[in-house]
C-alpha cells in the first residue's frame, strides 16, 4: 500500500464515522442562550456559536447532510457518465460525436451560474444542488469511460465476443466496464473531493441545504460574522471539509497509482 492511499484512509476512517457518532452526541439544534459563543473546553471541545448551540455536534451532524449529497453526486455521475462513455466510444460515429459534443456544452458552463439557473427553475433545496452538481460531475466521467472503450474495442476479447454472438449490452458490462475500474475508481475518489467542496460552496453561498439542518458550508457563511470575536464557530466546519477534501484527494491519487495510472 503506498504512502498516499494509507494517508487518505487514516484520513477518512474517523470522517466516515462522523455520522453514527453524531446519533450518540447531543442535539444539533438545542439552543442555549446562557451558553453563547462559549470557547472550546471540555464539555464542549468544539465551543458554542451565537445561539448557544455545540458547534461540535453540529459539525457532526453536517456530515451527514455533506457526505451523503457528495456521495449521491458521485455515485449517480459515475453511472450515467460511464454510461454513455461505454456507448459513445463503443459505436462510434454520430452517437460518439452526439454524446461528447453534449459533454462538451455541459462543460462549458460555469458551475454557479449553472446552480442558479437550476434554482431559478427548480426552487432552491437539497434535491436542486444534488441535480446540478451530478449533471456538472457526468462530463469528466464520460470522457473517462470513452477513452477507456475506445482502447479495448478492437482488443481480442472484445472479437471473441463478437464472434461468438454476445450481445452489445453484455461486451460492455461484462467485459469491457471490468477493464476500467483503473481510472473509474481514482476519477470517483477524485470526484468525491469536489463534491465535497462544491457542496460547500454552494451551501456557502445559499444554494445548498438550508436552516434549521446544519451542513458545513452553511456553517462556515454564518461563523464569518462572528469570525475574530468567535473563531472557534468556523474552525471545525473548515477543518472538517479541508480533512475530508484531502482524504479523498489523496485515496484517488493512491488508487490511481496501485493501477499503475
Amino acid at each position: 500500500m503506498n504512502g498516499e492511499l494509507r494517508l487518505g484512509i487514516v484520513l477518512l476512517v474517523p470522517i466516515l464515522l462522523m455520522p453514527f457518532a453524531s446519533l450518540f452526541g447531543p442535539d444539533h439544534n438545542r439552543m442555549e442562550a446562557a451558553d453563547r459563543f462559549l470557547p472550546p473546553g471540555i464539555e464542549r471541545p468544539a465551543g458554542t456559536d451565537n445561539f448557544g448551540r455545540d458547534v461540535l455536534a453540529r459539525v457532526l451532524a453536517g456530515s451527514r447532510q455533506t457526505l451523503v449529497l457528495a456521495l449521491l453526486v458521485v455515485t449517480s455521475s459515475l453511472a450515467l457518465g460511464t454510461a454513455l462513455g461505454l456507448v459513445a466510444g463503443y459505436l462510434g460515429g454520430i452517437a460518439d460525436e452526439l454524446v461528447m459534443r453534449v459533454m462538451d456544452a455541459v462543460s462549458s458552463f460555469p458551475g454557479i451560474l449553472f446552480a442558479l439557473v437550476m434554482v431559478a427553475l427548480l426552487g432552491n433545496g437539497q434535491g436542486t444542488l444534488l441535480l446540478a452538481l451530478a449533471v456538472l460531475f457526468v462530463p469528466s466521467f464520460t470522457r473517462l469511460a470513452r477513452g477507456g472503450t475506445l482502447a479495448c474495442r478492437d482488443a481480442d476479447f472484445v472479437l471473441a465476443e463478437k464472434l461468438l454472438g454476445c450481445g452489445l449490452p453484455r461486451i460492455l458490462f461484462v467485459h469491457v466496464l471490468p477493464n476500467l475500474k483503473g481510472s473509474l475508481l481514482p476519477a470517483a475518489a477524485i470526484g468525491l473531493s469536489n463534491a465535497i467542496l462544491a457542496e460547500s460552496a454552494m451551501s456557502y453561498l445559499g444554494l445548498g441545504i438550508q436552516p434549521p439542518e446544519p451542513s458545513w458550508g452553511r456553517m462556515l457563511a454564518e461563523a464569518q460574522i462572528f469570525l475574530y470575536d468567535a473563531p472557534w464557530c468556523a474552525l471545525a466546519p473548515g477543518l472538517a471539509v479541508m480533512l475530508t477534501a484531502v482524504g479523498f484527494h489523496c485515496l484517488g491519487n493512491g488508487l490511481r497509482r496501485k493501477f499503475g495510472g
